[in-house]
């Protein structure tokens, strides 16, 4: 008896599973590629690869000590989105509170609920570790981005972002914060 092959009939881009799951360090090169195309668009960073890697890999240490999240949005085996989210104390709340940063999606499937689902994952996350309080930075003149938080119900405060860099004799120290001591 001859067998004949099944095949699958075509299925549309629109039909393929996304997963949402933690970022591994294997994910590395597509998140870089990620925040490339990010700060390509935010007027207030350069696009540093380099930079980029050694800020994800200080990230996946501080999820390996419970103090982050990194969601990465996967569609047939390719990381085409993440979002980060770094426990800072609030002093406001008498609580923890997250930071949201790196809200990204590759830049052909904008629009398909990826970046919906990503804000989930990290509202989630957040519920379950206790925060208090989600807060992020968006870039005022990336209307799409705040249009989308909007939806999520995200409010703007009447707090403004400022900022310094560290003296460069201490920037390894700023660099270094987090990482425990050798001895």
């Amino acid at each position: 008896m001859m067998r004949r092959a099944h095949t699958q009939p075509s299925i549309g881009p629109e039909a393929v599973k996304l997963t949402v799951r933690p970022a591994r360090i294997t994910d590395l090169p597509a998140l870089v590629e990620l925040l490339c195309q990010l700060f390509s668009i935010e007027t207030d960073f350069a696009v540093r690869p380099d930079r980029h890697a050694r800020g994800l890999r200080l990230l996946l240490g501080a999820v390996r000590r419970g103090r982050a999240y990194v969601a990465v949005a996967e569609r047939q085996r390719e990381v085409v989105g993440m979002a980060t989210v770094q426990t800072v104390v609030s002093t406001a709340e008498g609580a923890r509170s997250g930071l949201i940063e790196d809200v990204v999606v590759r830049k052909d499937l904008r629009g398909a609920g990826i970046g919906t689902s990503l804000m989930a994952a990290i509202a989630h996350w957040a519920r379950a570790n206790g925060l208090a309080r989600l807060q992020l930075l968006a870039d005022r003149r990336n209307r799409l981005a705040l249009t989308f938080y909007d939806r999520l119900a995200f409010q703007t405060t009447n707090m403004i972002c400022l900022r310094a860099r560290c003296p460069e004799k201490d920037q390894q120290e700023c660099a270094n914060e987090g990482r425990p001591k050798r001895r």
